[in-house]
C-alpha cells in the first residue's frame, strides 16, 4: 500500500470546503437528518460558513458543533494538517512545532493538539491470551536530584498490553496513584480476561492473580533475570521506553495533569500501527460530535 504522502494530503484537502464535505460525509454517512422535517432532507452548503442548510425547510445544522472545531475560528484545513502531522510521527509533535507550521500562536497549537490526544481515547475491549502488564514512572527530574522510583514529583503509569502481531497486539495504559495491589488487581480485571496467561516482574501486588482467575508467571529483574522462556515483559517495557523517549526529544516536559492524553495518543498509535501506512485516515475517523464539548486550558 502507497504511504500517505504531504502531497497526498495537500492533494485530498486543499481547502477549507473540501474538509468540510469530508466532515459531513463521516458524521452524516446516511445523509443530514433534519430535526423539523424529521426524516433525512437534501441539504446544501451555506456560502462562506461552516453550514449546511434544509433544501425543504431551511433548517440549519452546522457539522463542526460539539467536535473538536467546536467555536474555532481556525480553518478546517489547518486542524486537519495538524492531524496529519501528528498521526505520520512515531514520537508525535510539539505544540511548539505546530505553531510554527501552522503560522498559529502558541496558544492554538497547544490547544489543537490537546484536542486531538482528546478524541483518541478508545476502548479496545478485553485483552487475552498472553498478557504483559508492568508500570513506570514518569517525570520528576530534577537536577542533581533524587532519580529512579523514589524520585519526588513522578507520576505512576500502569499497563497491559497483549502480545501478537499488529492486528491482534493491543495496550492499555492508565496513570494510577500507586502500585499496591488494590490498585493493580482491579486494572487487571477490567482489562485482561480471566484464563489469560499474565507476564509480570516480582512486584507483590500482583500476587493474587492466581486466585483471580489468571494463569501467572513472574520474571525477577531484582535478580538480573529478564527472560525466562515466554516470561518476560520487554513488550510494555519497550512501548515504556518509546514513550519516554517522545517526552524527553519531543514534549520535553508534560504536566501530570494532562499525562493521560499522551497516553491515549501513543496507545492509539500502538493499536492502530497495522494502519501504519494510512494512520493519519484512522485518527481522522476518530472525530465525533460530543455533547458540551469544551476546550482545555493552556497551563
Amino acid at each position: 500500500m502507497e504511504r500517505y504522502t504531504i502531497e497526498r494530503f495537500h492533494k485530498d484537502f486543499p481547502d477549507d470546503d473540501t474538509c468540510l464535505e469530508w466532515l459531513v460525509n463521516h458524521l452524516y454517512p446516511d445523509g443530514i437528518h433534519c430535526k423539523k422535517c424529521g426524516k433525512v432532507t437534501g441539504h446544501h452548503k451555506i456560502s462562506g460558513r461552516r453550514c449546511y442548510s434544509c433544501a425543504y425547510c431551511g433548517t440549519q445544522v452546522h457539522p463542526t458543533a460539539d467536535t473538536i472545531f467546536h467555536k474555532s475560528d481556525t480553518p478546517l484545513v489547518k486542524w486537519f494538517y495538524a492531524v496529519y502531522r501528528m498521526s505520520s510521527t512515531r514520537c508525535g509533535i510539539s505544540a511548539k512545532q505546530l505553531q510554527r507550521e501552522l503560522g498559529v500562536t502558541y496558544k492554538t497549537a497547544w490547544r489543537m493538539a490537546q484536542q486531538i490526544r482528546n478524541m483518541l481515547k478508545e476502548d479496545v475491549g478485553k485483552l487475552s491470551g498472553e498478557v504483559e502488564m508492568d508500570e513506570t514512572y514518569i517525570g520528576g527530574k530534577r537536577s542533581g536530584g533524587k532519580r529512579g522510583r523514589g524520585a519526588p514529583g513522578k507520576t505512576i503509569v500502569a499497563g497491559a498490553v497483549q502480545r501478537g502481531k499488529d492486528s491482534t497486539s493491543k495496550i492499555v495504559a492508565k496513570t494510577v496513584p500507586d502500585v499496591k495491589g488494590k490498585t493493580l488487581m482491579p486494572m487487571m480485571k477490567e482489562f485482561v480476561l480471566p484464563q489469560s496467561m499474565v507476564y509480570t516482574d516480582e512486584l507483590l501486588s500482583y500476587r493474587k492473580a492466581e486466585s483471580a482467575g489468571y494463569q501467572h508467571r513472574r520474571v525477577h529483574h531484582n535478580q538480573k533475570v529478564f527472560v525466562i522462556g515466554n516470561a518476560h515483559t520487554n513488550t510494555i517495557e519497550n512501548f515504556w521506553s518509546q514513550f519516554k523517549r517522545s517526552i524527553d526529544g519531543t514534549h520535553h516536559v508534560l504536566s501530570k495533569k494532562y499525562l493521560q492524553r499522551y497516553l491515549d495518543e501513543f496507545t492509539f498509535r500502538y493499536n492502530h500501527r497495522a494502519d501504519r501506512q494510512n494512520l493519519f485516515t484512522s485518527w481522522l475517523k476518530q472525530v465525533y460530535k460530543a455533547p458540551e464539548m469544551t476546550c482545555p486550558k493552556l497551563p
